[in-house]
Order: C-alpha cells, then sequence, then structure tokens
C-alpha cells in the first residue's frame, strides 16, 4: 500500500485536532512528513508527535515532494494559501468554509485544473452515519414523498474568538453551517441555485457576526428545507425531522427513530362533501387510527459521528489520489453552497462595530 507524505498547514482545533489525529491513526496510508505553523510552541509539539519537520512559514514547503497539502489556516488564508499551493503544483485538501465566494473557489479550482492537481473541501460530515442512515430511509421510500427536512445545529453557548468577527469570513453560517448546508443540499439534489429565505441575528456571541441563522431553501417538486443554527436554543429537540406523505423521521447524530404506515392496510378513502357522523348519528371529527410500522437506528457503543466521517472522507481522498477515484463532495456542489451563503449574508448585512468586543 502506497504511503502517502503529507504537510499539515496549521496546528490549531482543525489542522492538529482533527486532521493530525486522524492522520496519527491512518499511519499505514499517510505520512506526517512536515507541518507548519506560526506559533514556535506547536510547532515543537508538532515535532515530538509527528516525527516531523517544521516550519513557520508555507513557502518553505516549495520544491519538496509531497503527496498532499492540507489546508488548516484560519479561514481568510483558505484562498490565497491554496491558490499558491496549487501553483506550484500541490495537490490541496482546503478546511471548510472554502473561501469567502462562490468567485474566489472558482479562481482556487481555475489553478487545480491549470496544473491538473486535486482541489478538495473537507465537507465531511456527508459521510457521517446518521447522516448516511437518513439517505437510506428516504431511499427506501417508506416514509413516501418528503414535505418537509428540518435539520438543527442548536445549542445554547457564548462565544468570543476569531471566529466571532466578520473580517475573519465568521459566523454561524460560515463556521457551522458548511456541515448541515451540505447535506440539505445533497438532499434537496438539483444543481440549481434554491429558493432562499434567511434570518441571521447576534445574539450570545461578543464579535460581530451572526450566531443565530434561519435558512428556508425550496425548489419545485422538492421538499422544503428548514435549517436551523442558533447559540440561544436551551432546548434543542434533535438533529433531524422529517415529514412525509406516508411516514415521519425524527432524531439525532447517535438515534434516529422513523414510522410509516402501508396503503395496502389503510382503509380505502374517497373524498366526500357529506356531514361525517358517528354510528349513533352525533357529528363526527375526521379521523382514523392506521397501523403504523416503527424502525430505529443507534449508533453503534464507542462510535464517534464525526471521527467516522473523517475517516470516510479521507479514504475518499486517498482513493482519489492513488487510484484516481471520484471525489464524492465536488468542487462544484461546494460552489452552489457558498452561492447559497453569499445570497443569506445578503439578505441579511450585519454591521460592524468599531469595537467588536463590545456587546449589543
Amino acid at each position: 500500500m502506497k504511503r502517502l507524505k503529507v504537510a499539515l498547514l496549521g496546528q490549531g482545533r482543525s489542522g492538529y485536532a482533527i486532521h493530525g489525529k486522524h492522520l496519527l491513526r491512518d499511519t499505514e496510508r499517510f505520512e506526517v512528513a512536515y507541518v507548519v505553523d506560526r506559533l514556535p510552541e506547536r510547532r515543537e509539539k508538532a515535532a515530538r508527535v509527528f516525527g516531523c519537520e517544521t516550519f513557520d512559514d508555507y513557502t518553505a514547503l516549495f520544491g519538496r515532494e509531497i503527496d498532499l497539502v492540507v489546508n488548516a489556516l484560519p479561514t481568510p488564508w483558505h484562498h490565497p494559501v491554496t491558490v499558491d499551493l496549487l501553483n506550484h503544483g500541490f495537490n490541496v485538501l482546503c478546511e471548510k468554509p472554502a473561501t469567502s465566494s462562490p468567485e474566489k473557489l472558482d479562481e482556487m479550482q481555475a489553478a487545480a485544473e491549470k496544473h491538473g492537481r486535486m482541489l478538495a473541501i473537507f465537507q465531511q460530515s456527508r459521510f457521517a452515519p446518521y447522516f448516511q442512515k437518513v439517505k437510506e430511509v428516504l431511499a427506501s421510500g417508506v416514509l413516501g414523498r418528503p414535505v418537509q427536512i428540518s435539520i438543527a445545529f442548536n445549542g445554547y453557548a457564548r462565544r468570543w474568538d476569531w471566529q466571532c468577527l466578520q473580517d475573519n469570513i465568521a459566523g454561524a453560517l460560515y463556521n457551522t453551517g458548511p456541515h448541515p448546508l451540505d447535506q440539505a443540499l445533497d438532499l434537496l439534489g438539483g444543481e440549481e441555485m434554491p429558493n432562499i429565505f434567511c434570518k441571521m441575528d447576534s445574539a450570545n456571541v461578543f464579535g460581530d457576526a451572526e450566531d443565530y441563522v434561519k435558512l428556508i431553501l425550496t425548489m419545485p417538486n422538492r421538499p422544503l428545507i428548514d435549517l436551523e443554527i442558533s447559540s440561544c436554543d436551551g432546548y434543542p429537540w434533535g438533529t433531524y425531522k422529517i415529514e412525509g406523505t406516508r411516514g415521519a423521521l425524527c432524531g439525532t447524530q447517535k438515534e434516529l427513530h422513523w414510522k410509516w404506515y402501508l396503503e395496502s392496510e389503510a382503509p380505502e378513502r374517497r373524498q366526500i362533501n357529506t356531514p361525517l357522523t358517528t354510528e349513533a348519528g352525533e357529528p363526527a371529527y375526521c379521523t382514523e387510527k392506521l397501523n403504523w410500522h416503527e424502525d430505529s437506528w443507534v449508533a453503534g457503543a464507542g462510535e464517534d459521528a464525526f471521527v467516522d466521517a473523517v475517516k470516510t472522507y479521507y479514504t475518499m481522498i486517498y482513493e482519489h489520489l492513488t487510484e484516481n477515484k471520484p471525489l464524492a463532495v465536488t468542487v462544484k456542489q461546494v460552489r452552489r453552497q457558498l452561492a447559497v451563503i453569499e445570497e443569506a449574508h445578503r439578505q441579511n448585512p450585519m454591521p460592524k462595530w468599531p469595537d467588536a468586543g463590545m456587546k449589543r
């Protein structure tokens, strides 16, 4: 088995806690050969943990034989650094959000195509076990035609780090949003832009970016998508709720439940215009008892949806680079996601404060 030589850019929460830790678990296929970080203490730790060379500037990688560069730098450096890396002949896996606009992503893709390199965006939530089960249930048809799909990535929290500032391409929709939005657009299907309604608010955040998002997506002959990201939800109901013509699904990232009825078991009905009455001749409400079938899914003991999704995503990257298998998460798909985010922000221009630390 070929072992790919990797360079990691950034040793923050993503570069170390997500990418770095996964690569340490998958040393048969990947070798962290280089780490880049501007903080000396992080470089020292990387040298100990990975046994690799470290640099304070990514340009030190130029001219070296590297199979994959992971760009886990802060978001403002995703676009310029990725373009520079691609222009120097590297395959690049860029953290989400890819960048701030579809046009900038086009520039990244153009550089990849010009030099025949891979550009991939780290949208691993597409492979989360709970989401794969949701797709499986929908594909089975037991719920009938899905009418509404509600997705909530909610909780109650206050935040005050760099990802609370608009100038850092931050806020709930750029930070958390790429995960549920990628899932939502995958379920919505198609390639065209959906109709978009969005409401944003800065509630518990100490910066000037949003921490509440309500996003409604619609397309002809598709279910309505109701996506919510909130830091104000002290009673989160779950992650997914699906309403269909013959059943429904609800649940979290660890447990899902769904029920449905069979038309063959339901009483035969037809539209009537005459009043309904009971056997005793009393006025009656239009109701019936259906025979519900139920099923459920529970994540296995010790399973971690995030870890499993990262593993599957990196398998996709490995097979693309070694066997030329297609990427399941494409730049074109991510472009539509960025276009949705751009329109959501257009509908909700957020004021910038002279003192970003001043809570409204």
